[in-house]
């Protein structure tokens, strides 16, 4: 079952996602099972919002970029919001 997830990330800067981004691009199979993904800019750091095809997938995901994440500084912060999927689609597919 699909799965979104909303992670808060509050007091992490575009500078810190794209340093970790480039570091995760290096492995690209780190992504298994990520259907979409999208970063907002807010007042107080960014927010995440991710649709997994399981949730297997994303802990699989989880377990390896946040180790990457606090060496490169990023503060710990609550766990992410993580609710089973309805329905998706993509436009067009």
């Amino acid at each position: 079952m699909a799965i979104l997830v909303h992670a808060v990330l509050d007091g992490v800067t575009t500078d810190q996602y794209d340093t970790l981004n480039a570091k995760l691009q290096s492995t690209p199979e780190i992504f298994e099972g990520c259907i979409a993904h999208a970063c907002v800019s807010t007042d107080s750091g960014l927010e995440v919002f991710d649709l997994w095809a399981s949730e297997a997938q994303m802990k699989a995901f989880a377990d390896k970029m946040l180790p990457v994440a606090i060496g490169l500084g990023w503060p710990e912060g609550p766990a992410p919001r993580v609710v089973p999927v309805y329905k998706h689609w993509v436009p067009g597919a």
